[in-house]
């Protein structure tokens, strides 16, 4: 007797492989728009442009990291651009006004934003205040510190080191510096969360807080760290931001919240938490990122970015509680079997 044969022809399996993986669907989707957006645009994949492009979504993805990791502990914060523009801002002054080593700088940069994502873990566990009113206030409060510090002027590029905005072009290699840190940081905390018990607590408080609970896991600490984590790669992505621009204003990253909250649901970080990877976050990143791209090479309006994103958002949302029900409906019918 000849062994069973597979279900569907290649298609179908490529197909069912696809849906059941986000990252692999991310990376097809950018491939198929890649090509049809080269047919309108042969620039859009010259290396120069893919540079860029990688350039930028390399600051959205670690940011998109810290916040997948409060997303998938059934929490949101919000205040991650007000963090990134208060680093990105500080550590232009700090160089502007003193004689600091540039490395010193991004140091004090990175333990600023570890100081905030520490401010936001801590009101939201002391208190138990959700954290989507929690962070939507910081949003606001460290929004303000920037205001002050500015003082109504800008930090130049010309206030700055020589050479300082060099890094956001360099490569290693051909590959990008900042791609290099995104790969790395994106790794590191991938392992965490796949090969360690801290990881595992993460997933778990998220799935069930009180189960999680009754199986010993302090998910007040767990939800605390993860702020705190959230806030230190926002840190890192802040002192990226002010490489990458040069010229960095009061209001810099104002907005990039839904950016990078798309990113994460995207990336196939569900909302309800308990689910998802910071790989997909990470790819989600340069697939809104491509998006962008794509409509300025295209002579597109700008304007569509806003629509794009809160689309994006509730199509995977949907998509996501569509295929939890699906999931509920045959795990059901299993038990009654």
């Amino acid at each position: 007797m000849s062994a069973p044969q597979p279900q569907g022809g290649p298609v179908a399996r490529v197909l069912g492989l696809l849906g059941r993986s986000r990252e692999l669907t991310l990376v097809a989707l950018m491939l198929v728009m890649g090509a049809l957006v080269t047919l309108g645009a042969p620039q859009f994949i010259s290396v120069s442009n893919l540079n860029q492009v990688t350039a930028m979504a390399a600051i959205i993805a670690i940011a998109a990291v810290g916040e997948a990791l409060t997303v998938m502990t059934k929490n949101i914060d919000l205040s991650v651009e007000s963090t990134i523009g208060l680093v990105a801002f500080l550590v232009g002054v700090i160089l502007r006004e003193h004689d600091l080593p540039v490395p010193a700088a991004w140091l004090v940069g990175v333990g600023v934003g570890l100081l905030l994502g520490i401010a936001n873990g801590a009101v939201i566990t002391i208190f138990r205040i959700p954290s989507i009113v929690v962070t939507l206030g910081t949003l606001s409060i460290f929004r303000g510190v920037v205001f002050i510090l500015a003082g109504g002027k800008e930090v130049n590029l010309v206030d700055l080191p020589p050479g300082y905005a060099d890094l956001a072009t360099d490569s290693v290699l051909g590959v990008p510096v900042f791609v290099i840190v995104a790969v790395v940081i994106v790794a590191a905390v991938g392992l965490l969360l796949w090969k360690t018990k801290f990881g595992r607590q993460i997933y778990a408080v998220g799935s069930n807080e009180e189960a999680a609970a009754i199986m010993g896991i302090r998910s007040r600490t767990v939800t605390f760290t993860v702020f705190a984590m959230c806030g230190a790669l926002g840190g890192v992505a802040g002192v990226m931001w002010g490489i990458y621009f040069g010229t960095i204003y009061a209001t810099s990253a104002s907005g990039l919240v839904l950016q990078i909250v798309a990113a994460v649901v995207v990336g196939g970080v569900t909302i309800s938490g308990g689910a998802g990877t910071v790989v997909g976050a990470a790819l989600g990143a340069l697939f809104l990122a491509l998006i962008n791209n794509a409509l300025l090479v295209l002579q597109l309006p700008q304007e569509l970015l806003q629509a794009i994103y809160g689309a994006v958002i509730l199509v995977a949302v949907s998509a996501d509680a569509l295929l939890s029900q699906r999931q509920r409906r045959l795990a059901a019918r299993e038990a009654r079997r």
